[in-house]
């Protein structure tokens, strides 16, 4: 049974949060930054097997678009960023990939305008967009706007033998992100109803420290009740997330742990105070495979 995208939409303020612009990585980070932007294509005889044909999905996070075409974060032009990324990976010889997973900050400014530009930049690519709020976005205006195929806002999606599920983690006025008591009781729900199916679940906000102190002031605020939830289903393959701006790749408990670089500027990994990395825009290609093997590299523009 398919859940409503409504029941993972978070209700729930934080009280006392502000507003802070700020994260980082771990020590204990496998850092994928120099690894190409290509994501080589399947053998047909793998060690899977020959019958596992995996299904492929771009992630990207972090657009950070504004109403004005001209708009710029940290110095860079986000629109064309995002234009660069689109670019490289549609020369990727695995395009086009079953869907694209865009995990929050859309838009910088919360204008429709914005969503209109995501909307047209990625309604071209002939392929489903399933989208999650983040701390910079307006879900209202997101789900008016992306709010039909071939968008998709939060829910569900059913692919070969895997399960995502998209969160919400959003909360009006706070950097940082939370999960509900009802949306952790869907999310219990749907791990339990689809456990023959293995999982990945995706949102904007980092469900574990990251090694940097202004970065870990606005993670997931109920992040120790979510990796609860995530405990006590062994279907649960990967979590995915945005919000920090930098690649890492950690396992935890059999799980894996993957954070993307954004679509424009990037944050310095480790840095107690916000510090802009000199990394350029960057993306993710995940590669799903029925048996529950998760294969994943991340790309850079440039690179």
């Amino acid at each position: 049974m398919s859940l409503n995208p409504d029941r993972f939409r978070n209700r729930a303020p934080v009280a006392g949060a502000g507003r802070i612009w700020e994260i980082a990585p771990d020590a204990g980070s496998i850092v994928l930054g120099m690894m190409s932007a290509s994501l080589t294509p399947p053998p047909s005889m793998s060690a899977h097997g020959k019958d596992q044909k995996p299904t492929t999905l771009l992630h990207l996070t972090d657009t950070h678009l504004y109403a004005a075409a001209d708009g710029k974060m940290r110095g860079v032009n986000t629109l064309d960023a995002l234009n660069q990324v689109l670019a490289v990976v549609r020369d990727n010889p695995v395009w086009p990939p079953a869907g694209i997973l865009a995990t929050g900050d859309l838009v910088q400014d919360e204008s429709q305008t914005g969503y209109e530009r995501f909307r047209d930049c990625l309604a071209q690519l002939g392929t489903p967009v399933y989208c999650v709020p983040g701390n910079h976005d307006d879900p209202r205006l997101m789900e008016q706007v992306l709010g039909k195929p071939p968008f998709q806002v939060n829910g569900e999606i059913q692919l070969d033998g895997w399960t995502v599920l998209m969160l919400s983690t959003h909360v009006r006025g706070d950097d940082g992100g939370a999960l509900d008591e009802a949306a952790l009781a869907a999310l219990d729900t749907a791990l339990t109803q689809h456990a023959e199916r293995h999982a990945l679940i995706v949102m904007h906000h980092q469900p574990i420290a990251m090694d940097s102190a202004w970065l870990d002031r606005v993670g997931l605020r109920d992040a120790d009740k979510f990796l609860a939830v995530v405990d006590r289903h062994d279907n649960v393959r990967g979590v995915l997330w945005g919000h920090v701006h930098q690649v890492s790749d950690r396992q935890r408990n059999g799980v894996r742990m993957l954070s993307t670089p954004a679509t424009c500027a990037q944050f310095l990994p480790n840095a107690r105070l916000f510090a802009v990395d000199d990394k350029p825009p960057g993306f993710r290609w995940l590669r799903l495979y029925p048996d529950g093997t998760l294969e994943t590299e991340v790309g850079w523009v440039g690179a």
